[in-house]
């Protein structure tokens, strides 16, 4: 029986891929912030008579992934497979967006997994064998848009120290794996630090209409979203196969974005950018704001 560790379950690609894992009979480590929010997840492993252990864990914070960490070894002993998927979402411009908010997306996104990692790894070592994956973001791989600076960096970032990472341990057996899905349909924008909502633009911003118009923009993209399901069988599948890229796209839109601008520059991606946005939601604000 492997058992599964995973971050941010309380809904979307996290709660499906809980699931997912206590379908094949592994002992699954379903992590959340709050315990108070993991009532679809326990409701929909009940209808199914599905086992789950649920551990409080706030990626955010130091002492609760070595106590959650440190419990699940207590109890089961190891930890086969980390799955990296808590995080959180914020739009705004790099000038204005508030420190904090841009804080905690780094602070979420990057040094997160990098916590858990930390907490894991020992014990892989130790038994020469182990599978991280990290629920990354296709904005990690490609341009980013107006307004989705820090997410992006975030995504980037965790990418490029998945590539370090996945050549440090492999000497131990242990295998990294980057997941990168397009648009699903999760709740990753709309929750934050503590579950508080991502704070509005004043009317003062000089960035604020723009930041509508690309928020409108995204709306309309994740009218499109996929099935977090989906990414739960990728999940299940980069963690059986061994031969499973480190950088891995997840959907077709991911698929499409990352063969188009394989040869694509910034200075001819914008326009492009641009053109799609403005057809789906009207011509963007110009420099006055109207």
């Amino acid at each position: 029986m492997t058992s599964v560790l995973i971050t941010g379950c309380s809904s979307g690609i996290g709660l499906e891929t809980a699931l997912a894992f206590a379908r094949r009979g592994d002992r699954v480590h379903a992590c959340v912030r709050d315990p108070e929010s993991a009532g679809e997840l326990l409701r929909r492993a009940t209808a199914e008579g599905l086992t789950l252990d649920v551990p409080r864990l706030d990626v955010t914070d130091d002492a609760s992934v070595a106590a959650a960490v440190g419990g699940v070894l207590e109890r089961h002993g190891a930890i086969d497979v980390l799955v990296n998927n808590a995080g959180i979402d914020r739009t705004g411009a790099v000038e204005t967006m508030p420190q904090d908010e841009a804080r905690a997306v780094l602070e979420t996104n990057l040094w997160g997994p990098l916590r858990t990692v930390r907490a894991v790894l020992p014990g892989m070592r130790a038994r020469g064998s182990g599978v991280v994956v990290n629920v990354s973001s296709l904005a990690g791989r490609t341009f980013a848009v107006p307004h989705g600076g820090f997410y992006a960096a975030s995504k980037a970032a965790l990418g490029t120290l998945s590539e370090a990472l996945s050549a440090e341990v492999a000497p131990f057996g242990i295998r990294v794996v980057c997941l990168e899905p397009g648009s699903y349909a999760s709740r990753i924008n709309r929750e934050g630090t503590a579950g508080a909502a991502p704070s509005q633009p004043s009317a003062a911003d000089p960035y604020a209409a723009d930041l509508a118009w690309t928020a409108r923009f995204l709306a309309r993209v994740q009218e499109g979203a996929g099935d977090c399901g989906e990414v739960a069988e990728a999940v299940l599948s980069a963690v059986d196969d061994p031969g499973t890229p480190l950088h891995t796209p997840v959907g077709k839109d991911a698929e499409t974005a990352l063969q188009y601008l394989g040869t694509a520059s910034y200075e001819q991606w914008l326009p492009l950018f641009l053109q799609q946005a403005q057809s789906l939601v009207g011509p963007r604000p110009g420099a006055d704001g109207v």
